[in-house]
């Protein structure tokens, strides 16, 4: 059995980093033409179709990151941002300094360890199994 700060700890860790991820969705698909510079870039990696794939990204960040803070399908949404943030740290950032992909790197680190702990107590999860 956890103890109650293990579950505190890992909902202060869902709720910020879901809120930070999250807010790099909402700046990449509501900020005027950045979606558009965000494409493009996805295309410049060389990924087929880079409309699906930039949209793909920047939602998994949005309502990935949403769901992480909320713990609602906390696992999948972990992956969802394991996944995006891969890509990020090791394909677009990859020939960058370290300085630059570390973000990326941390939130692929933080989604890899809730991928493994889950939600904890604290989560909509928790509430959904116990109905």
């Amino acid at each position: 059995m956890s103890k109650w700060y293990h579950d505190v700890g890992l909902l202060i860790l869902r709720v910020l980093t879901g809120l930070f991820m999250a807010s790099h969705g909402y700046g990449k698909i509501f900020t005027e033409g950045r979606m558009e510079q965000f494409t493009e870039g996805v295309a410049e990696m060389g990924f087929p179709l880079p409309i699906v794939f930039a949209w793909s990204a920047a939602l998994s960040e949005l309502l990935g990151g949403l769901l992480l803070a909320a713990g609602l399908f906390t696992r999948y949404a972990a992956f969802l941002i394991f996944c995006t943030m891969t890509v990020a740290a090791f394909i677009a950032h990859g020939d960058d300094p370290f300085s630059v992909k570390e973000k990326a790197l941390l939130f692929w680190t933080i989604s890899l360890a809730v991928m493994f702990l889950g939600a904890g107590q604290y989560a909509v999860d928790r509430l959904i199994r116990k109905k």
